[in-house]
């Protein structure tokens, strides 16, 4: 029987980095006609996605080959939500500012685009999350920055805890990401097969 990542790599950041890199090579392979579908597919599931109206949501900007989350934040607009996107403050940072009307986007770093700064530094009360790799506990493997973990670790320190939408290709999906202390679990994920709350593990 074939073993798993965890049972033939011990190291838990090496067991991360394999499984992102398979995920990321599945999902790279996607034809990007199936990419632009399946983007369109995760909106239209998105409207089951439930925020107060005014609520404040995160998105984020597709680089690479990431499900795109621009028809989903539209849509969530037209129902009342507040946009905001993350922007690079400096290596290790990121905060979020306001997507306002037609302002112009500019580069904020690692080959996103965000508002300026003129736009509000804002908090998020739900955030559209990217990733490379989720499991089905809502257990979730980032690009390796950190960035997200940082920001998250802030907000509580606020007291604040926004509501976590993983955002991602079904194609993303592995049996198992190894848990770190630091990891706080998406409560749900959203793919073009749907939007499902986690299991509880």
């Amino acid at each position: 029987m074939e073993q798993s990542v965890e049972q033939t790599i011990p190291n838990r950041k090496e067991q991360k980095r394999m499984l992102r890199q398979q995920a990321l090579a599945r999902r790279d392979a996607l034809d990007p006609g199936y990419r632009a579908e399946a983007s369109s597919a995760a909106a239209r599931h998105g409207g089951s996605v439930v925020f107060e109206p005014g609520a404040i949501v995160s998105g984020f900007w597709p680089i690479r080959s990431e499900i795109d989350p621009r028809p989903l934040l539209f849509a969530l607009r037209e129902r009342g939500a507040r946009l905001c996107l993350p922007v690079v403050l400096d290596r290790e940072t990121i905060g979020f500012r306001e997507l306002l009307g037609d302002a112009p986007l500019i580069d904020t770093g690692f080959g996103t685009v965000g508002p300026g700064p003129d736009a509000p530094m804002v908090d998020p009360e739900l955030m559209l999350v990217p990733l490379a790799a989720f499991d089905a506990h809502g257990r979730r493997i980032g690009y390796g920055a950190g960035h997200y973990d940082r920001a998250l670790a802030r907000l509580a320190e606020k007291g604040l805890h926004p509501l976590l939408i993983g955002l991602a290709f079904d194609c993303q999906e592995v049996a198992e990401v190894p848990d770190e202390p630091h990891d706080v679990r998406l409560a749900q994920i959203l793919t073009e097969s749907g939007l499902r709350r986690v299991i509880s593990a």
